[in-house]
């Protein structure tokens, strides 16, 4: 059942005056190592759209958001999805359809609370989609693909190849079982982003092997919650992960990243601020040498004693341990303790871990625009 015109127009009014944003402010301060300051910090550094107008009026010095986000967020339009019928979809592949190809216009698809099994791939060409659900009732999109049925990067529930994507209180989920050891094609992704300038709020990402593949591109976690076991956040993303719960859940050796970089002209890496590393065992790694080149940076990060007290591994291959950047800063917890770990772990000073401590480790002051609200 589709809703009347008027309420329609209603809420899109409300969404157009509150949401975004022709402008983005230029800041470089970097995030506050006292986390309960660390919304304001983020609300300075995403500004609502009457600060960049005012600032703007006034002749403060800016960085102008590319010509085509701030195109594409004047002029919005909203998709309605629900599992009881009483919405424009009842499946949210349906509502993708309705999108065109080479979409100018920012799409927000609300979607409902409930489980909806379906496996979701977003094309390149259809750029600017924002997922939204309910943070009371927050939706679940659920699937159960695995490597032995698609491929890894192909078994996602949802997979993400468009620009300036946006998730807010959206649940990811790949539901295949926990993979046998002794057996190969276990992996299981619960999301791919794979598109530039994507930005994910209060999301959840869980599966066991491979969750979260955080693929190539520009890219912001914030107040997410990862659930895995091996290489659960994994791929050849520069992202910056805020205020995210990491929770391994490996029955025997675990580990949380495998960053991709392999060359050193590459501009990427995973950058964890104000984390909490939490769940099973005690032999859970940060990181190992998946590829030649992995940069991952933890700060300001509370580990508990699920971390291995070597920290890091270079897998198979020692010889990588001249060629990984593995740095801590100021973290926290029972996991986060030196003794005992590899010497190749860089404890960062103030100004080596200053270039991962600001947006403009993403650019985001360029592209970064504040999650929609609904009244």
């Amino acid at each position: 059942m589709k809703r009347s015109f008027s309420s329609f127009a209603l809420l899109l009014i409300t969404l157009q005056a509150i949401q975004t944003i022709p402008t983005a402010i230029s800041t470089t301060k970097l995030v506050p190592a006292d986390i309960s300051k660390v919304k304001a910090w983020v609300a300075k550094n995403i500004n609502d759209f009457n600060d960049r107008k005012s600032n703007d009026s006034k002749g403060i010095p800016r960085i102008v958001l590319d010509e085509l986000l701030a195109s594409a967020e004047d002029r919005l339009r909203l998709i309605r999805v629900a599992k009881d019928g009483f919405a424009d979809f009842t499946t949210i592949s349906d509502a993708l359809e309705t999108i065109p190809k080479d979409n100018k216009r920012r799409t927000i698809i609300q979607i409902g609370g409930g489980e909806y099994w379906e496996k979701i791939t977003i094309k390149c060409n259809k750029p600017f989609i924002t997922f939204y659900g309910d943070p009371m009732d927050i939706p679940r999109i659920v699937f159960n693909g695995t490597a032995s049925q698609y491929g890894t990067i192909y078994s996602a529930t949802v997979a993400v190849e468009s620009d300036y994507f946006m998730a807010v209180n959206v649940a990811f989920v790949n539901s295949a079982p926990l993979p046998n050891v002794n057996r190969t094609g276990g992996q299981a992704v619960s999301m791919r982003i794979s598109g530039d300038k994507a930005a994910f709020h209060n999301c959840k990402f869980i599966g066991f092997q491979d969750t979260l593949c955080d693929d190539r591109g520009r890219h912001f976690f914030k107040d997410c919650y990862v659930r895995g076991t091996v290489d659960f956040i994994f791929g050849n993303g520069k992202s910056l992960y805020l205020n995210t719960t990491i929770d391994s859940v490996a029955e025997g050796t675990g580990v949380i990243t495998a960053q991709a970089r392999e060359h050193v002209t590459e501009d990427s890496g995973f950058t964890f601020i104000h984390c909490n590393l939490t769940g099973l065992g005690n032999n859970t790694y940060l990181g190992r040498a998946w590829k030649q080149r992995p940069r991952v940076v933890f700060a300001y990060t509370y580990m508990g004693h699920l971390i291995n007290d070597e920290g890091w591994s270079t897998w198979k291959f020692p010889e990588r341990e001249g060629t990984v950047y593995y740095g801590e800063y100021k973290c926290a917890g029972p996991g986060s303790s030196s003794f005992g770990r590899v010497p190749y772990t860089k404890s960062l000073s103030k100004a080596e871990a200053k270039p991962f401590l600001s947006m403009t480790y993403i650019n985001g002051n360029k592209w970064l625009i504040p999650p929609p609200k609904f009244p």
